[in-house]
């Protein structure tokens, strides 16, 4: 997979060009709206699927938001016209929701905010609230419905990992959804996650070294950028990633450094009091930031 300035392609291992990847719109900057977008992405994969052949294709595999790519937020009606296409042709619809689901979007799962209707969704990390390693698998009925119908006829399936039903993690993840369910913790991110994208969000537009602040729910990137542009990235050895990371430690707050890009996402019942003393270490590290920046500017100069 490459970026090549106005958007993401991937490649075969012979550097042949299949498809334009998901980048975010800040990235792709080729002046087309969302909706144009996901069309464009859509009819790539329409092309796509007859030339290898359907029933060489096992899934589909998305995130409902990518996390650790860079927390790319999907165009407007990207998985709408996506689920179309893939469903067309008989390929099964498979969402990752390690990091999405659980709340971290304000609802239980991210195909829940962008009505996506997988075949089999993945899970691990919130499902026991991290407190213990786990993960599974959701099936649809149609899945389940094959599996069976098998098992009837070979008398067993035999699947499975070593410490699968592990009794501690498991008792871990079914204490963590009750809690999940009886504090409401989707419906509390809901409520907070406003005043926190809104307060990040906000100082992006006046700073000189903010190329872009995206996200949704307790979940938000900002990509540093020269002159607000995606195609001027600052010199990774000047690791302006890591000044404002290291800026926020010095307050007493973790953020997740990926090169000119930070990541945050806060607990799940976070308040409102501490969302705005997150906002105000946020600040105060972009401040001093933007600062070395400049002084680097100049020596560079």
């Amino acid at each position: 997979m490459g970026q090549q300035n106005v958007g993401c392609y991937v490649y075969d291992a012979n550097g042949n060009w299949y498809l334009d990847a998901l980048a975010g719109l800040f990235s792709t900057a080729l002046g087309e709206t969302e909706e144009e977008f996901a069309s464009r992405l859509a009819n790539n994969l329409e092309n796509l699927i007859p030339k290898e052949g359907p029933e060489s294709i096992a899934a589909f595999i998305v995130e409902p938001v990518i996390g650790a790519g860079g927390v790319i937020l999907p165009p407007n009606t990207y998985f709408e016209k996506i689920q179309a296409v893939v469903k067309k042709h008989g390929i099964l619809f498979v969402v990752d929701e390690v990091i999405t689901g659980f709340g971290r979007l304000g609802t239980m799962f991210g195909s829940d905010l962008y009505n996506i209707k997988p075949d089999l969704v993945s899970l691990a990390k919130a499902l026991s609230s991290a407190y213990a390693p786990i993960g599974a698998i959701i099936v649809s009925r149609e899945i389940s419905d094959v599996i069976h119908s098998h098992i009837n006829k070979l008398g067993i399936f035999a699947h499975g990992y070593t410490y699968s039903g592990h009794p501690v993690s498991c008792a871990v993840a079914l204490e963590a959804l009750k809690i999940y369910r009886e504090r409401d913790i989707p419906g509390h991110v809901a409520h907070v996650s406003q005043r926190f994208q809104k307060g990040i969000k906000a100082f992006a537009p006046g700073s000189p070294i903010v190329g872009e602040t995206r996200g949704v729910g307790l979940l938000i990137a900002t990509e540093f950028t020269d002159n607000k542009s995606p195609n001027e990235l600052f010199p990774f050895e000047w690791g302006v990633g890591e000044i404002f990371g290291a800026e926020c430690k010095k307050h007493g707050m973790i953020v997740k450094v990926l090169g000119n890009l930070i990541v945050m996402s806060p607990p799940l019942i976070i308040s409102h009091e501490e969302i705005d003393e997150l906002v105000g270490i946020y600040v105060e590290a972009l401040k001093a930031t933007e600062e070395r920046v400049a002084e680097l500017k100049s020596k560079k100069t």
